[in-house]
C-alpha cells in the first residue's frame, strides 16, 4: 500500500487548481506512474476530468471525499482503499484552504488535509500581485500551524519578470518552497458553463477533443512545475489510519437484475463508488444511450442521472422512439430512478433561452431554466410513508443518521418545475424536505407507480445505503411480476 500523496488547494475558487490538477494527474500518468485521483465534495465535473486525465476507466475514477454524506472514518477507509495501489494520490479541494459551509472549518479543505495527515500544495492566481504573495502565504501558514503548506505553485503569471518576482519575494519571507510558476496560456483554458466546467463527456458533441486537451495542459505543467519535488512531498505524507468497516457490504458476484444507466452526452452525472454500489447489491449495468438508442433493451429497472439535457434537448427531443419507449416502461411500471437532468428529461416539456422541446412526458409538468440557480447546495430530507424503497437496516447500515432518519444529499440546478398541481394529484413525494428546496421548496422525490424522480442528487454512503434499496425494490418488482406470469 502506497501512502503517497497530495492536497492540491488554493486561496479561492477559480485559482485554476482543476487545470493544475488535471495536469499533474496526466503529466505523472506519463512518466508510468499509477495516480488515484479524489476530489472533495459533491463534484461530478472535475471528476470525470481528473479520472479520465490519471487513465483510469471501467470500475476505476475519481472519487469524492465528503464530510457531508460521510463519517470521518469512511473518508479515511475510501483514501486507503482506492488508493492502496496507486502510486501516488492525488486530493484536488474545492474553494479555498480554509473554505467551507461550517464557521468553525470543520467541513473545510484544511480539515480534510488535517484528518487525512495530507500535505497541502497550495495553488496561488498571481494576477495583479508580486510582493503581496508573501503576507498572503504566511497568513496561511500562520492561522493553523497543523496544516503543512509542503509547496506553492504560482498561476496565471505573465512571464518571466513576474515569475523572478514571485520566487523571490517567496524565498525573502518564507520557507515554502517553489514548485512551479504556471504562466497564463490559451492552452490551459476549459470551457465553462453554468454548472462549471463542461463535462468531458460532452467535448465530442462541442467539438472538442478532451485527450488532445489534457495532454496540452500535461505538457505545460510538466514544464513549468517540479514533478520530483512533488513526488518527494507526496512521499513524507503519513501513513493513514484506518478503523475496520463497521457494517460490511457483501460482494456479489453474480448480477440478479438489469438496470440501464444513462450514460452519453447528455446524462453522465453518477459517483463512481454509487456505481459500485449498485453493482455489488446484485446489477448487471446496462449503458444507455438517450440520443442515439432507438428504444430500451430488456431492462429489470433504469437509473438516470443528472447532466445537462437543456444542452441536448433538441436531440433528446427528435429520438422519439427512445422517448416513447422509456414512457410506455414506466406505465407498465418498470422501476426507474432518476436525479436531476434525469426528473428534467421525464418532464413534459423543458423551456431554455426561448425554445421549447419536448420530453418524455410522463411528469405532468414543464421544466423551465433560469439565470440563476433555484436550488444549491447541502439537502437534507426525511422520508414520508410514500418512499417506495425497502427500509431494511440491513441495507441501510445507518451510522451517523440522528434519531430523524436525516438524509444528507446536495442539489444544483437552474431549473424548476411549474404547474406542478398535477403533480400533487397524479403522485405523491418520498422526501420532506427539511433544508434545501427540491422540487415544491418542502418536497421532493415524486413517486408515479415505480418511478422516484428527484432534483436531490444522492450519495450511496453508510448514512444512506440508496443503492441497496433500489436495488432490493427492482428484485422484488421482477420477482412478483414472475409470480404473476407463472
Amino acid at each position: 500500500m502506497s501512502d503517497s500523496r497530495i492536497y492540491i488547494s488554493a486561496a479561492h475558487k477559480s485559482s485554476g487548481k482543476t487545470t493544475l490538477s488535471i495536469g499533474l494527474c496526466r503529466a505523472l500518468y506519463r512518466r508510468g506512474l499509477q495516480v488515484q485521483p479524489f476530489k472533495k465534495g459533491p463534484d461530478y465535473i472535475d471528476p470525470l476530468w481528473l479520472g479520465k486525465a490519471s487513465g483510469l476507466s471501467g470500475g476505476q475514477g475519481c472519487h469524492n471525499l465528503d464530510f457531508n454524506t460521510m463519517t470521518h472514518d469512511e473518508i479515511l477507509r475510501q483514501l486507503a482503499i482506492q488508493g492502496q495501489q496507486a502510486d501516488i494520490s492525488i486530493i484536488e479541494g474545492n474553494k479555498g484552504l480554509y473554505d467551507g459551509v461550517a464557521l468553525d472549518g470543520s467541513d473545510s479543505n484544511a480539515a480534510l488535509a488535517k484528518l487525512s495527515k495530507t500535505p497541502v500544495i497550495l495553488v496561488i492566481d498571481t494576477r495583479g500581485v508580486t510582493r503581496g504573495v508573501a503576507p498572503l502565504l504566511m497568513g496561511y501558514q500562520q492561522f493553523d500551524s497543523q496544516i503543512n503548506i509542503a509547496g506553492v505553485i504560482f498561476n496565471l503569471s505573465s512571464g518571466g519578470r513576474h515569475e523572478a518576482k514571485l520566487r523571490a519575494v517567496t524565498k525573502e519571507y518564507t520557507d515554502i518552497p517553489v514548485l512551479g510558476v504556471v504562466t497564463k496560456s490559451p492552452l490551459l483554458a476549459l470551457d465553462e458553463r453554468h454548472l462549471g466546467l463542461m463535462p468531458n463527456n460532452e467535448c465530442v458533441h462541442e467539438g472538442m477533443d478532451a485527450e488532445k486537451k489534457i495532454n496540452d495542459i500535461a505538457t505545460q505543467v510538466a514544464d513549468q512545475v517540479d514533478l520530483e519535488q512533488v513526488l518527494s512531498i507526496a512521499r513524507k505524507a503519513n501513513p493513514l489510519t484506518v478503523k475496520p468497516q463497521r457494517f460490511a457490504v457483501s460482494e456479489q458476484t453474480k448480477p440478479t437484475v438489469r438496470i440501464g444507466i444513462c450514460e452519453d452526452s447528455a446524462f453522465g452525472f453518477y459517483y463512481v463508488s454509487d456505481k459500485q454500489a449498485l453493482r455489488e447489491a446484485g446489477a448487471e449495468l446496462v449503458s444507455i444511450n438517450t440520443l442515439e438508442d432507438e428504444k430500451l433493451p430488456d431492462l429489470d429497472g433504469l437509473f438516470i442521472g443528472g447532466g445537462f439535457p437543456e444542452t441536448h434537448m433538441q436531440q433528446l427531443a427528435d429520438n422519439k422512439s427512445m422517448r416513447e419507449s422509456i414512457y410506455q416502461a414506466i406505465e407498465a411500471g418498470l422501476p426507474v430512478y432518476a436525479e436531476c437532468g434525469g426528473l428534467m428529461y421525464l418532464s413534459q416539456k423543458l423551456h431554455w433561452n426561448g425554445q421549447m422541446s419536448e420530453m418524455v412526458g410522463i411528469i405532468p409538468s414543464d421544466v423551465v431554466m433560469h439565470q440563476r440557480p433555484q436550488g444549491r447546495g447541502h439537502v437534507e430530507l426525511t422520508q414520508t410513508e410514500h418512499m417506495p424503497w425497502p427500509d431494511s437496516s440491513s441495507l441501510i447500515a445507518s451510522t451517523t443518521a440522528s434519531t430523524e432518519n436525516i438524509i444528507k444529499a446536495h442539489e444544483f440546478h437552474y431549473s424548476c418545475l411549474e404547474n406542478d398541481d398535477e403533480m400533487q394529484r397524479k403522485g405523491k413525494f418520498a422526501y420532506q424536505v427539511q433544508r434545501g428546496v427540491g422540487i415544491t421548496g418542502e418536497q421532493d422525490g415524486w413517486v408515479y407507480k415505480n418511478l422516484l424522480a428527484s432534483y436531490t442528487h444522492m450519495r450511496d454512503t453508510e448514512q444512506f445505503r440508496w443503492a441497496g434499496r433500489f436495488i432490493e425494490f427492482v428484485r422484488h418488482v421482477k420477482l412478483k411480476k414472475e409470480h404473476m406470469n407463472d
